[in-house]
Parts: structure tokens; sequence; C-alpha cells
């Protein structure tokens, strides 16, 4: 196969085109896979440009579509005792493996000219440019998609494509220890010899600079605008967080109530993105305690401002809200509110009174800030008997640092756990996106579950502005179903998960159905 001469027809019809360059670190091969499928999903709707994904896998064994288990030198149970991951893929070529200091890049990209011949040509050609870069004179082998140097195996190839849009990729090794292929035959070959870069130059040059070599020389080959391949590409929501068109007058008619009354919403002051549909019902998450939190995470839209003094004729205006709307479900939160004494505690009980003097078959939820971990904050909220004590886990506990860093995951689970003890239904909600990996949301699932929490809530991150978190990933409709199969199984008794689940999403409709016996699964 002859590579590196000038390429006169291109792998895409339009040149200049966006690549967004995704560097994931060092992730487990499963969760890569996961992530890899959502992103081809957005990429086949056009709801993200095409992508190259760069990472490290921890040991793993990947057998392509032309392997089998006769291409291992030792048992699949054997490698998984030795803690490798083991897959069965749906790419081209045999047995290979992954590990530290190998480099792998998986391009998710649309082939316009849907011509695959050419684009393992383009992928070949990157790696040589790559290794010329090193002053390595790289050698290929007719009908063997791979690289070699000085007779040695030094990078590999394995593509599969959805709808013409390309996965899983190439991987180059950096530092990888030869060892580690020991326990394969790679590709195939049982003479194979496997080398590096560390191996050939006599040191190794560094991830981070291999991964810029990478970059620069895909997106010369692929001609891709360098700038785009450096700064993060703003991309369209996919279609399944597209939201239908709603009435609005009706929900101008809603809001001038609410302007009336001089009520806050969570639904406003979120940006949440069910608003349309629930104001168009008539109904609303009250916001008490003024508009301004003394917190400042990094998902929330909510202003971080100095607050306003607490005004004591808001639980009234609450319960009156509650006449006007002919609510039978009542959901009341609050900013978070550090610098009161009992972090807005009485302010939550004297809205639970309020509702109920007017009318006693309303049910009342209440969605609590953490008061820091007061236990007679806690007291005073669980004393007033609300009929459903809900506070958000929010993320998994390794981005609590980024995401909410005036919060403790453990001190949250705390909360839950207090509120399970005094016999109360107690409810949890999290958003996905943030760059969890599913084993932390299985455990942090499996933590909420612990504290004898019985209702739970997962959506999709949304970025309220540029100044937030940014989203790194739009988890699939289909991801959703399976984490409330999941966390059905650990043995909630109500789930809601889907990408515009919120907390307080169709709060009234859940309690209605647990009232009667039925295990839920909204959304």
């Amino acid at each position: 196969m002859v590579v590196g001469k000038a390429f006169s027809r291109k792998i895409n019809t339009a040149s200049n085109q966006d690549l967004q360059v995704l560097d994931w670190g060092v992730l487990e091969y499963g969760e890569a896979m996961r992530r890899q499928t959502s992103l081809v999903e957005e990429r086949i709707a056009d709801s993200r440009p095409d992508c190259l994904v760069l990472v490290e896998h921890p040991a793993v064994v990947t057998i392509g579509r032309s392997g089998s288990s006769k291409d291992l030198h030792i048992s699949e149970d054997a490698l998984r005792n030795k803690g490798w991951g083991i897959y069965h893929v749906d790419r081209g070529g045999m047995t290979t493996c992954h590990g530290p200091g190998q480099l792998v890049a998986y391009p998710i990209i649309n082939l316009k000219r849907k011509d695959l011949h050419l684009y393992v040509q383009m992928l070949l050609h990157t790696l040589v440019k790559v290794l010329e870069n090193y002053g390595l004179d790289a050698q290929l082998k007719e009908g063997k998609p791979g690289i070699w140097v000085n007779s040695a195996k030094i990078a590999s190839i394995g593509i599969a494509v959805k709808k013409w849009v390309t996965y899983h990729g190439l991987a180059l090794n950096v530092s990888a220890d030869p060892a580690l292929f020991r326990s394969i035959v790679p590709c195939g070959n049982p003479v194979e010899k496997i080398t590096s870069l560390a191996v050939e130059r006599g040191s190794s040059p560094g991830m981070s600079e291999v991964k810029n070599n990478l970059v620069r020389n895909f997106c010369s080959v692929f001609e891709y605008i360098q700038e785009s391949c450096i700064h993060k590409v703003e991309r369209k929501h996919p279609p399944w967080l597209v939201r239908p068109t709603y009435n609005d007058a009706a929900v101008g008619f809603m809001q001038k109530k609410l302007r009336r009354l001089q009520l806050e919403t969570v639904c406003e002051n979120a940006c949440c993105p069910n608003i349309g549909e629930c104001f168009e019902r008539g109904t609303a998450t009250f916001m008490i305690l003024g508009a301004h939190c003394t917190r400042n995470c990094r998902f929330c839209a909510v202003d971080h401002k100095p607050p306003l003094e607490v005004d004591p004729g808001e639980p009234a205006r609450v319960a009156r809200a509650a006449d006007l709307l002919d609510l039978k479900h009542v959901v009341v939160t609050s900013v978070t509110r550090d610098d009161l004494t009992d972090g807005g505690s009485e302010q939550f009980v004297r809205a639970i009174n309020e509702v109920r003097k007017n009318n006693g078959s309303r049910k009342i939820e209440v969605l609590v800030p953490d008061f820091k971990g007061s236990l007679t904050a806690l007291r005073i909220i669980c004393n007033a008997h609300p009929d459903v004590f809900n506070h958000n886990i929010e993320t998994v506990a390794r981005l609590y640092p980024r995401i909410r860093p005036q919060a403790f995951y453990r001190r949250s689970l705390a909360v839950l756990a207090y509120a399970a003890r005094q016999g109360l239904l107690v409810k949890s909600g999290m958003m996905l996106g943030l760059g969890e990996t599913d084993r932390e949301v299985m455990d942090t699932l499996k933590d909420i579950r612990r504290t004898g929490c019985s209702v739970v809530t997962i959506g999709q991150y949304l970025a309220p502005s540029k100044d937030h978190a940014s989203v790194e990933r739009y988890i699939s409709p289909p991801e959703f179903a399976e984490w409330a199969d999941f966390a059905r199984g650990l043995g909630f008794k109500a789930v809601s998960a889907g990408p515009l689940v919120r907390s307080s999403y169709q709060a009234g409709e859940m309690l209605e159905l647990l009232d009667c016996g039925q295990t839920t699964d909204i959304g």
C-alpha cells in the first residue's frame, strides 16, 4: 500500500470545517465505548460537528470482527482476574490490547464521500506524518492496516462506521510496555514484534506532545481548520432536547399571576427547559428566601449575589398562589442562605403551615439545601412533616470540588439519611453529562439508595451560559432508560429519568401514583 502521496480526493466534500477535539484522559474502555456510541448518534443527527477523541485506557483486550478467543495466550477469566477488561467489539481487525502509555484516537466524522478505503489511507498517512516528526521511518504492509518501524509494529488501525459516521480508530504506542502484548496474538500474527516511540527514540516524547502532534497532522490530512481543533466548538442540542412550542398567552398569563404575588420560581430563575409545559399547565415550583444565592455552584443559573432580607409575607403568598392555581401538589424550594442562622428552615415551615391552613388536603414537597449539615435546621423541617422531603445530590463525588465547591458529597448523603430516619418520603436527583463515568453514576445511585431515599430523578445537565460548567456529553434517551432500570433494580419506589427530567418535574404525578401503591417510572 502506498501512503504519503498527495490526495487528489478528500474524504469530506467541504474543507475548512469544524473539528471538536475531546481529550478524555485515562478512561475505562467500556465507558469510552458508551460515550462513543452517544457521540456517533449525535453526529448522525447532525447535532455535533466532527470529533476526534483522544484517550488512554487501563489494560484491556479488544477482539474485532475477525478475531476470537483463540488469539489469547491465556483465558479470558485469567485476564479478568489480573484486572484486565475483555471486549468483543464491532470494529474490523482481529485482537489487540490497549494500556497505559498508548494513545488511542477515535475519529467520529461524517464520511461524505463514503469511501472507506480512502479513509483508512488518510488515517495511515496521519500516523506516517506523526512518526516522521520524530525522525522515524514508517513502514506499511500491503493489506495490513497498521504502521511498522524497524519491522516492529508501533500503531494499529481498526474502524467501524454507522450511517457513514466513523468510530473506533487508531492506537499509537507512545511509551507502552511491549510486554503488555504478551497475553495476546497481536492482530493474528504470533511472531509479531511490538515497539513504541519510547523504544525507538530512546526516550518518550511525552503524551501531551504526541497528542498535539497527532491533532495537528490529523487536521492537515483531513483539511480541518487548525484553530477549530484547538478551541471548543459550540454545538447544537441533539434533537431529543428540542421542546415543542407552547401557548405563549398561557405562559404569559402565568408569569403575570406570579409577578402580582411577588413570587419567585425555580422555573424562571434556574432556566428550566420545561417552563413552557409547566406554566401552560398552571404549575410552578416556588422559590422562597429571595432570588439571590449565597453559593456559586458551577451548574446553577440562580444569581450569586448578596442576599435580600427574609420576607415575612412570602409564605402567605405561596399559599395564596396555591389557591389561585388550584394546586394539589405544592413544591417549595429555596436559594441557599448560608447567611441565616437557621439556613432558612423556619421560612420553609411557615410556607408549609400557610399552605395547609388554606387547604389541608394539599400535598407539600420541599426541595431543601443542605443547611451546612445543621441538625437543628433539618429537625425544624422534618418536624413539619412535609409529604416529600427532597434534597438533590446533583453529581458524583469526584466532581463536587469543581461543580459544587461549597458543598460536600457526604454531607448531602447525611441530609437524606436524616430525613429518612424521621420516617419521611425522601427524594433526590442528579444530573448527567458533566464528565462522570458509568461506575461513578452506579456508585452514586447506590449511595443515595442506602440513605433510605426511595424516589430519584435523573436528568441531562444543560449549561445555563458559557460561564458555567460545560456539557461534556449528551446522554441519549435509551441510556436514560437503562439508568431507570438500574435504579429500579436498586429498590427505588419511583424513578424519573430522561433528558429533560428535573427534580420537580411531574412531582405531583409521581406522588399520586405512589399513594396508589404503584411503582412509578416517569420521564
